[in-house]
C-alpha cells in the first residue's frame, strides 16, 4: 500500500475512565489497556508500519497518581517487558525495542531489569522499530536537548537539536493517534514536539481498552487518503 505512514505515535488515553464507566477498579483499565496494545502492535506489524512509538507513561503518571496505582503500573510494565523477551513476534519480525524517558531513575530495579534486557536483546534488529516513552515528557526531552547543546558549545541549529534529542534516531512522526479524547482533543506535555512539527493528528473518543485493531487500521487508511501539504 502506497503512502503508508512510516512513523506512527500512539497516545493511549482512557484506561481509568473505561474502568470507572464499567464500575471496575482502576487496575482493570490498565490491564485491559495492555491487551489492547498487544493487538494493535500485531496490526501495526501486519500493516508494515516501520516505526511505532507508544507513550507508556508520562512523568505526571508516575509522580501525581496514588502509590498503589503507580506500583501496579510498575508491575504491569515488568510483566509486559518480561513477555517481550519471549515473544516470537519480536525476533521473527526483527523488532528493535527502544525506551526513552526517565524510567531508569524513576522505576524500581525489578521493572528496569527486563526493560534493559529487551533493549539489549533487540539492539541489532533493524526491520521494525518499537519505541516506548516511559516517564516521558516532551518538554523534559527538549530541556535536556538544550542543556546538551550548551555544554557542547555548538550552535543551535535544526541539525544539532535533532542530534541531541533522546529520539535522535527516529524519523519525524507522520501520524499521532490519541484515544479517549472524550470531546477534548489535545496533546500533552510537549509530546515529541520536535518530531511532531508536521504530524497529522487523529483524535478518537474511544477509551484505549476498547480501541481495536480495526479502528487503528481505519485511521491509518484515512491517513493514506489525506493530502499532506506541509505548509505549501
Amino acid at each position: 500500500m502506497s503512502n503508508l505512514p512510516k512513523h506512527i505515535a500512539l497516545i493511549p488515553d482512557g484506561n481509568r475512565r473505561w474502568a470507572r464507566q464499567k464500575n471496575l477498579p482502576v487496575f482493570m483499565g490498565h490491564q485491559k489497556g495492555v491487551l489492547a496494545f498487544e493487538k494493535i502492535l500485531e496490526k501495526a506489524l501486519e500493516l508494515q508500519i516501520t516505526y511505532f512509538t507508544f507513550w507508556g507513561s508520562s512523568m505526571d503518571n508516575i509522580i501525581k497518581r496514588s502509590k498503589t496505582e503507580v506500583n501496579y503500573l510498575f508491575k504491569i510494565f515488568e510483566q509486559q517487558f518480561t513477555r517481550f523477551l519471549q515473544d516470537k513476534r519480536v525476533s521473527q519480525n526483527q523488532v528493535k525495542v527502544q525506551i526513552f524517558g526517565r524510567w531508569r531513575e524513576m522505576f524500581p530495579q525489578s521493572t528496569v531489569k527486563p526493560m534493559e534486557d529487551v533493549i539489549l536483546k533487540t539492539k541489532l534488529y533493524n526491520k521494525y522499530y518499537l519505541t516506548f516513552l516511559m516517564a516521558y515528557n516532551g518538554t523534559d526531552e527538549m530541556i535536556e536537548c538544550i542543556k546538551k547543546i550548551q555544554e557542547s558549545k555548538k550552535n543551535v541549529t535544526e541539525k544539532t537539536i535533532k542530534e541531541n534529542l533522546w529520539t535522535k534516531d527516529l524519523p519525524p512522526v507522520d501520524l499521532i493517534i490519541r484515544t479517549g479524547t472524550d470531546g477534548d482533543p489535545h496533546l500533552s506535555a510537549g509530546f515529541m514536539m520536535w518530531d511532531a512539527a508536521y504530524s497529522q493528528l487523529e483524535f478518537s473518543s474511544i477509551y484505549f481498552p476498547a480501541f481495536t485493531p480495526k479502528e487503528f487500521e481505519k485511521i491509518v487508511l484515512n491517513y493514506v487518503n489525506r493530502q499532506r501539504r506541509k505548509g505549501s
